[in-house]
């Protein structure tokens, strides 16, 4: 089953001090972060914090191009999550046909934020994710659980580009 969900936030991981984008089901009752890339979480904060920037960037630049070719998305999927990786579905509509297109879910998420796409994770995802092993170090790994789960909204604030 396919779960929407919506961004709550970006953060830093204070272990890897990699950028986490952190998805929350409607319900406030699931969340699941997703380490990216510092590039994908710049593309994703800049729409988040409606940023405009005086040239198009990567995906502004994608979402000019599926405009003008009459491309919609009308849903992306984080679908799967194998060896700590996350995978995603951009499902996109060209007249009557459907296109499904593999991609990171950063990039997925950061054209959903451009298109107002919905963002849905596959029930499976969020329940292998809560089993991942975030480190190889069990205490650092319970820390970081402990963190993300008690995240409020002040320690969302704005993103360091």
């Amino acid at each position: 089953m396919d779960i929407e969900m919506k961004i709550k936030g970006l953060v830093v991981d204070p272990i890897s001090k990699m950028p986490i984008v952190v998805l929350e089901d409607l319900e406030n009752e699931r969340i699941l972060p997703i380490w990216i890339g510092v590039f994908e979480a710049n593309a994703i904060a800049l729409k988040i914090e409606n940023i405009s920037t005086p040239r198009p960037m990567t995906h502004d630049l994608l979402k000019s191009f599926m405009d003008k070719l009459n491309i919609s998305i009308h849903k992306i999927v984080v679908n799967d999550v194998r060896d700590n990786t996350f995978y995603a579905m951009i499902h996109c509509k060209i007249k009557d046909q459907a296109i499904i297109i593999d991609s990171r879910p950063s990039d997925a998420i950061a054209l959903a934020l451009r298109t107002d796409a919905p963002i849905y994770v596959k029930d499976e995802v969020i329940e292998k994710a809560h089993s991942l092993k975030f480190d190889e170090n069990l205490e650092d790994s319970e820390k970081l659980k402990k963190w993300l789960e008690n995240l409020n909204p002040e320690n969302f604030g704005k993103y360091k580009m």
